[in-house]
């Protein structure tokens, strides 16, 4: 029988110093601050081998609520102020954009992809959708993932 992990949320002044500097050292590697393990470990002060023996059990917490992250799909006309009237129906909605990406337009319409936490949002997620779909110069707006 194996024992099932167990997960606890710790104040990082709580912890030791080195999961600390290994949380830091994650980092460090995802934004690109530091390109090896290596280069990680000597900027945050550790060894690499103090960096292996904790990289699996140290992971940040990250606050993300419960929400839910809902990618949105648009073809809209290639007039002024479409897509900012669609953005004004996010806003309006409590809704938070995460990403937002235009294809160039061809044929008079562009492709836009929508990205959104909804957790927060003060209307349904019908409610958006139509809304959107609504608008003057929207040709098609539905859910694509999420």
């Amino acid at each position: 029988m194996s024992a099932k992990t167990k997960y606890y949320i710790v104040a990082a002044s709580a912890l030791p110093e080195i999961f600390v500097k290994v949380a830091e050292a994650k980092r460090m590697m995802q934004t690109g601050e530091a390109a090896t393990v290596g280069e990680a470990a000597r900027l945050v002060g550790i060894s690499r081998s103090a960096f292996y023996k904790y990289k699996d059990a140290v992971q940040p917490f990250n606050d993300m609520k419960t929400g839910h992250i809902i990618t949105f799909y648009a073809m809209l006309k290639d007039n002024p102020g479409v897509l900012s009237n669609v953005l004004a129906i996010f806003a309006g909605s409590g809704a938070n954009i995460l990403t937002i990406n235009q294809s160039i337009p061809t044929n008079g319409c562009a492709a836009v992809t929508v990205s959104a936490e909804t957790s927060d949002m003060e209307i349904s997620l019908e409610e958006l959708i139509a809304g959107a779909a609504a608008l003057e110069g929207v040709v098609k707006f539905e859910i694509l993932a999420g």
